[in-house]
Formats: C-alpha cells, structure tokens, sequence
C-alpha cells in the first residue's frame, strides 16, 4: 500500500500549480527540514556583514557553533532558498557552494551588483528554529572624473574657477583639490539619482606667475577605489620681468675714460617681443652702441650721467627696470684709497699715545700709592714733660708764642 500511496501523492502534485522557477516546493523543503530538526539545544549561528564593489565576489558564511547536526539553509532577501544544506534550488549560478559541513555552509555570489544588495537569512532548524541575517552592502566607484576649467589661458591676477565632477558612485564621493602639493579648499553639492551619486565640487583660484605649468588635481575619497584622480596644468600668461645687471666694471666705480656694459634680462608669458632702452629725461648719447640686449659706452665721460631703462612689453603689459650711472674723476679711486691709508696711520698714531698716557697714569698711581706716610707738628710741645694739668696748660699756651717757628714734616 505505501507504493500505491507515492503515486497518488505524485499524481496530486502533478494536478498542483508548478512551482516558481529555480524554486523547490516549500512544503516538501518545509517537510524535510522538520524531519531533520533535532530536539536539543544549546546550538548557535554565526555570521558578518559583507562589503562588496560592484563586479567583485561577495562571501556569505553561515556558521553553527556547538553543532549536532542540525540543517542549515541560505535565503536571499526575497527569502527564497539559495541552498538547503549543500543543495542549490535557486538556478542563479552566481551562487557557488564554497564549503559545507555539520557546522558551516558558505556561499559565494560572483559579479555582484547593486541588486544584490540587502539582507540575506541564515536559517538552523533547531527546536525551536533559529535564524540570523546577513547585510551585503554594495560599493559603485565613480564611473567619470571630469576636470573642467573656466579659461584655457588665465592672465595673472584674475580668479578662475574649476569645477570636477564624479559621477555615479555608492556612497557619494568625496573630492579633494590640490595645487602641486598644498591641499586646497572647494565647494562640493550631492545630487542623487536613484540608488547613485554625483558629486560636483567648485575651486575658485587666483592665479600668479608662479602658478604657471603647475598641476592642479582632483582627487577622489571613495571606499571602492584607491587613488583616483585627475588634473590639469595652469597656463598663465604675465608681463615682463626685466632685470638690468652691469657686465663691465664688475666692481668699483664707474670712472672717466672707462668702458661700461650693461645686459638686459626679459622674462614672461608670452616672451616679449618688445625690447629696448632709452635715457630717462634726456636723448641717448651717440657714442652709445645698442647690441641686441646690451648696452655699451666705450669712453664714459661726464656727460653720460644718467638713468638708463631697459623697458619691455608684451600683450599682458609694460615692464623696466633703470640703472643710474655716475661718471667718477679717472683718479677718484685712488685718492680714496690714499685718504683712506693716512685715516689708518692717524689712527694708529692716537691709539699709541692714549695707551702711553694711560701707563704713565698707572705708574704714578702706583709711586704715589708706597710712599703716602704721617705728619707730625709741634703744637703742644713742652705738654708731654709737664708734673699736672695746669702746668701741661701753660706749657702748651707758651708754646703758641713760638708759632712762626711751627713747621711741619712730610716723611
């Protein structure tokens, strides 16, 4: 009789609606599990949270500690069963067993995408049951990073604006600026579009010289992706530098009679196309040769007092820089150097007698100093040899009488 049971039972589920597609019936799934549910306890699940990039394999574990054998099983957010035991009723085959046991079944989901994302349900049959979820949590990386600038060609002293843009990430990403290696501050706005985010951050600028050719970068913070980042050089334009040095006399004075060179160094963006030099308040003197960038005057007289400018442009502006030119005596240096010999003998010559006057001062000090000694006078002579006090009286005053023979003795 239990043969003839198992066809009516097929026969009965073959009158059934059919299941849903890559899915076991869940009563039959339902019948086994309690068939297999042990009546102890003391058994416990085990599980983490998983985060995953786009594209990347994700790793579900389901553990049981303390295990007697009790039947494990995966279900995905749906609560669909992905594996019953070692079993897989769910056709997706980016659902691999990776391992199965009396205390472990894991379970590995490949190319991984946002849809994945959610709570999957770690089930034991156990009396009475246990169950544990899982978060899988999907990262998208930027899929652009775009770097775009308000002027090509920026003029020094104007304030620029750049803007760069990552699109489409999960999280919203975070942008940092820098101009070559100093972090700079922007100005970022999220837009979200369905489960991704755009992100948008301003950099206003002011630009200089020295600002030119330099990388400015964008850098994505992003916990799907590591060192993304994008840049662009600064171009910008500046009018001239110009710096005026003398090549001859490298040193000294600029005397009559003696050559004078001067050279002429431009700089600047777009190079100068404008050079030249001219006196200050007055013509240039016809003996002045003009050699590209330099300048010479090869007998300098007095008349060649003057300021001398180098001055140079281009389309961002003007710039000069001057020399002032002194024409010297021909023998002004020397008479310096002799005024400045007889200041040193002079010199010399003082030092020496204020250090004689101060050894003689010492010398003297020192004499004066042994033989200071005692005085005696002879004002109450005849006092010392007298019988009483009247008679030492009239002794001292008869003394006084003899006062022009008073002396005094220097020892």
């Amino acid at each position: 009789m239990a043969g003839r049971s198992e066809p009516r039972a097929s026969a009965s589920a073959a009158a059934a609606p059919a299941p849903a597609p890559g899915l076991l019936p869940p009563l039959l799934l339902l019948l086994c599990a309690a068939a297999l549910i042990p009546r102890g306890g003391g058994q416990n699940l085990v599980t983490e949270d998983v985060t995953v990039v786009e594209g990347d394999v994700a790793t579900i574990s389901c553990r049981v500690k303390n295990s007697d054998d009790s039947v494990i099983q995966l279900l995905n957010p749906n609560r669909q069963t992905i594996y019953f035991r070692d079993f897989r009723p769910l056709k997706d085959s980016r659902f691999q067993l990776v391992n199965f046991s009396n205390s472990e079944l894991r379970v590995s989901l490949t190319n991984v995408s946002v849809s994945d994302e959610g709570r999957y349900f770690c089930q034991l049959y156990t009396d009475p049951p246990q169950e544990i979820y899982t978060t899988i949590t999907v990262l998208v990386p930027p899929r652009n990073l775009i770097i775009d600038i308000q002027k090509e060609i920026a003029v020094e002293g104007e304030e620029i604006e750049l803007n760069c843009t990552a699109m489409a990430s999960r999280p919203a990403t975070t942008i940092r600026w820098f101009k070559g290696n100093k972090e700079l501050r922007g100005k970022s706005e999220v837009e979200q579009w369905s489960d991704m985010y755009t992100v948008t951050s301003q950099l206003l600028l002011r630009v200089g010289r020295e600002d030119d050719g330099v990388p400015v970068i964008c850098l994505v913070d992003h916990p799907a992706v590591k060192d993304l980042q994008t840049q662009r050089y600064l171009e910008v334009m500046y009018k001239p530098e110009v710096r005026v040095s003398k090549n001859y006399p490298v040193q000294g004075l600029t005397r009559e009679g003696e050559p004078l060179e001067l050279s002429c160094s431009v700089f600047g963006k777009p190079q100068p196309t404008d050079m030249r030099w001219l006196r200050v308040d007055d013509e240039m003197p016809q003996h002045v040769v003009l050699s590209g960038t330099n300048l010479l005057i090869s007998n300098l007289n007095k008349t060649d007092n003057g300021t001398y400018r180098c001055e140079a442009s281009n389309v961002v502006g003007k710039s000069y820089e001057d020399y002032m030119l002194f024409v010297y005596d021909s023998r002004a240096g020397e008479e310096g150097s002799i005024r400045t010999v007889d200041h040193a003998v002079i010199g010399g010559v003082v030092a020496v007698v204020v250090f004689a006057m101060l050894c003689l001062l010492i010398i003297l000090g020192r004499y004066f100093a042994r033989h200071k000694g005692t005085y005696f006078t002879h004002e109450a002579k005849g006092a010392d040899d007298a019988a009483d006090a009247d008679t030492a009286i009239i002794n001292a005053e008869g003394g006084q009488n003899n006062s022009e023979e008073k002396k005094e003795y220097f020892i």
